[in-house]
């Protein structure tokens, strides 16, 4: 395990917790101008697999996390599922909530955390049934490392003697599958930038049998630029993730955020996938109308205006995440066969925006 911490990337921010956000709430709803909430960070499109297209349109998608953030020292259970349930139990309720994010919101892709707990033991089994379903559904599964919580939380992987075996087990079971991804880690931000690219470099070594077309090389940081792994020639044909959150400052203009964002891509956009951002979805807002003193309206159109425009994918955070006033779904229908519903209908219609589709923002 790698202990002690490095200094933060200051163009991040961190994702808030559950209760943070509750607190934030009346920063949002209030949207007046000032200084930065947080100072600390957050948290090329390659068709089949092969050389890098023109752009990352083809994802289309939401992440489906742990009610705990991710963040666990023990097995993952994503919200809606059990982790005493079988494979076949396990299948079928996927099933339903993959489809969920298909009907509501058009979603193509799902990103999905691992970790050694889930991956390196019995549950495997269970858990290869969320991404099993996905898959024979038609949609990209994203497979991203998540470190544990607590004094594991510090952005380096914990223990890399359970890291490689996991990732060995996943690649063996998913190198050959033209849906799944791999994605080394989220957030590396215990690393400094050339850090972090050399064990990108060394992820793609180990996995030569991997399509460099079929990984996620996370930003630095936070995952919040992309710059500094785009212009390593060692990732060359891989596609790069970006996170880039609202609440990052307190407020910012339309035109402050498109900038903001724009300088997170530099000029990498046709590699780049957002597979994270997100704003409040259970407050009430209306993201289908200009707002300019409301911060997290200026956030969301300003990025998906801009996703679209630089034909950049993106993944919303969160697509399902119990309790959490950002998730684009809640979860309806009995435990056994569950279904969900959409939290803020202008919020969906903002993503499929984003994602080529729907109608812009009228003033």
């Amino acid at each position: 395990m790698r202990k002690g911490k490095l200094m933060r990337n200051v163009l991040g921010g961190t994702r808030p917790s559950p209760r943070l956000r509750a607190a934030l709430v009346a920063l949002a709803l209030a949207a007046t101008s000032g200084t930065a909430v947080a100072a600390s960070p957050a948290s090329a499109s390659t068709p089949a697999h092969g050389a890098p297209s023109k752009d990352t349109t083809q994802f289309k998608g939401v992440n489906w996390a742990d009610p705990r953030d991710n963040f666990a020292d023990d097995l993952l259970h994503l919200s809606g599922l059990s982790t005493s349930d079988n494979y076949a139990r396990t299948y079928a309720k996927s099933s339903r909530i993959i489809s969920a994010f298909r009907a509501n919101l058009g979603a193509n892709t799902v990103r999905l955390p691992i970790n050694p707990y889930t991956v390196n033991g019995s549950y495997w089994k269970s858990y290869r049934a969320v991404v099993d379903a996905a898959s024979d559904k038609g949609f990209k599964v994203i497979l991203s490392y998540w470190e544990g919580t607590g004094a594991q939380k510090d952005g380096f992987i914990d223990d890399t003697a359970t890291y490689w075996p996991m990732w060995d087990r996943v690649v063996k079971a998913y190198k050959n599958d033209k849906h799944v991804y791999f994605e080394p880690m989220n957030e590396p931000h215990g690393y400094t930038d050339t850090e972090w690219a050399d064990i990108a470099a060394k992820w793609l070594a180990k996995y030569k049998s991997v399509a460099r077309g079929q990984v996620f090389v996370s930003g630095a940081g936070y995952n919040d630029h992309v710059t500094s792994v785009c212009a390593d020639p060692r990732l060359k044909g891989t596609y790069l993730s970006l996170h880039h959150y609202g609440f990052w400052k307190e407020y910012a203009t339309y035109d402050q955020w498109v900038a903001d964002l724009k300088v997170r891509i530099g000029d990498c956009a046709n590699r780049t996938v957002a597979d994270e951002f997100g704003a409040f979805m259970t407050t009430g807002f209306d993201y289908n109308k200009k707002t300019p003193d409301n911060n997290f309206i200026n956030y969301m159109q300003a990025v998906t205006d801009t996703f679209r425009k630089l034909k950049m994918g993106s993944v919303y955070w969160p697509g399902l995440r119990t309790d959490d006033m950002y998730s684009i779904q809640t979860l309806t229908g009995t435990t056994d066969r569950p279904w969900l519903a959409t939290t803020n209908q202008s919020g969906a219609d903002r993503l499929a925006w984003g994602w080529g589709r729907g109608k812009p923002v009228k003033g």
